[in-house]
């Protein structure tokens, strides 16, 4: 079936990616019994609402086009390591604050003997100080749940300016983002698309395309948890 519900968003997976895909499924639901890695266990909707939702990114040409990709907050490692075995050329650096996450991931990486996928143990607020992250990528994505504008400050600053950051959400999103448009424009950027989709005609889904127009600020992003509790509004 996996293989049928990433033909309906248009991703042709071979079998050996299905097959990996698989055995990162086993990996997942194993380890998730004595870690909380994801509420959503059940074969065929881990096939659904984790792998063809990680997936559809790749059929927008932001990302299609990129080759240097973070993954901030990647906690399970959606959308990063689906994106990594169905798009193999790219380049992925998985970023998350919880080490324990990105020790499971470790283990993924090994398991299916993916290439060029790193973690790397930081909070973003942080890594995006350091040079050799800062403006770094093509594209950075997220799947986390935090609101647009403090997203944007942890964000934005992963990306080159020319690159994307991609922002994956669910239900309504036009509210957020009216909301973020302050904080998007201090960090560099500007809103290019919000590009809504219903994925198997039930669940509302949004990607926030925001394209880096110039230099993000040295300023920026804050530390002290400051994007959190105090966001650009």
């Amino acid at each position: 079936m996996l293989k049928d519900y990433l033909n309906e968003i248009n991703i042709n997976a071979t079998e050996g990616q299905i097959a990996e895909l698989e055995r990162f499924k086993d990996l997942l639901v194993e380890k998730n019994k004595v870690m909380n890695l994801t509420g959503i266990t059940e074969s065929d909707e881990v096939d659904r609402l984790h792998f063809t939702d990680s997936a559809y990114p790749l059929t927008l040409p932001e990302l299609k086009n990129a080759k240097k990709i973070i993954d901030v907050g990647t906690g399970a490692g959606f959308p990063g390591i689906v994106l990594k075995i169905l798009a193999p050329e790219k380049e992925i650096l998985l970023n998350d604050s919880l080490l324990k996450r990105l020790k499971f991931l470790d283990e993924v990486i090994l398991d299916l003997d993916l290439k060029d996928i790193e973690t790397v143990h930081a909070r973003s607020e942080d890594l995006a100080h350091v040079a050799a992250h800062r403006e770094a990528y093509d594209v950075a994505i997220s799947r986390a749940v935090a609101r647009l504008a403090t997203l944007t400050e942890y964000m934005l600053g992963f990306v080159k300016v020319g690159g994307f950051m991609l922002s994956m959400k669910s239900g309504d999103i036009d509210e957020e983002a009216a909301e973020a448009k302050k904080a998007i424009a201090a960090m560099g950027g500007e809103i290019v698309d919000v590009h809504k989709y219903r994925l198997f005609d039930e669940f509302d889904r949004s990607i926030v395309v925001i394209k880096k127009v110039r230099n993000t600020p040295k300023k920026y992003p804050r530390n002290k948890n400051l994007p959190k509790t105090k966001p650009i509004l």
